[in-house]
Parts: structure tokens; C-alpha cells; sequence
């Protein structure tokens, strides 16, 4: 396998982590009791996350695409730099 473009590889990981977050906010919804609690807590850790808020939405959604983006960032430049020139 030849060299990852950075920008690419890390786009698609924050495409990734936006479906993976909306999807599971609406799998959040469908959840009662002790589930839905424990799932609406670890929503909790993203910064500035309330529950089903819009406000909360949006800041969610950056907070996951940074960490996505820095992450598939980091991931293409150790695959490059692993690769022998």
C-alpha cells in the first residue's frame, strides 16, 4: 500500500464520525429506563452536549469532527512515515 493523502483520509474520518454520531443519537431515542440514562450520560462527555438540544447538536457535531479529523490526520501521517522511501 503506497502513501495516504492526509486531507483525504482525515475528511473521510470526520464523514464517519458524523454518521456514526447522528446515528447514535437517534438510536438514543428509541432507548428507555437504565439504558437511555446511561446512554444520555456518555453523550454528556462531549463538550458543552445536553440532551436533544440544537445547540448541543451542533456543538457535538464539531467536537466529534475535530476529534475525527485530528485522529484520521494522525493515523494517515504515521502510515506515511511507517512507509520505507
Amino acid at each position: 500500500m503506497g502513501k495516504l493523502s492526509i486531507k483525504m483520509y482525515a475528511a473521510l474520518c470526520v464523514l464517519g464520525g458524523e454518521v456514526a454520531y447522528v446515528v447514535c443519537l437517534i438510536y438514543g431515542t428509541t432507548l428507555t429506563g437504565p439504558a437511555a440514562e446511561l446512554h444520555h450520560d456518555l453523550f454528556a462527555l462531549l463538550p458543552g452536549f445536553t440532551w436533544l438540544s440544537a445547540g448541543s447538536f451542533i456543538a457535538g457535531a464539531i467536537s466529534v469532527a475535530l476529534w475525527s479529523g485530528i485522529g484520521g490526520s494522525y493515523i494517515a501521517w504515521m502510515h506515511n512515515k511507517s512507509l520505507k522511501a
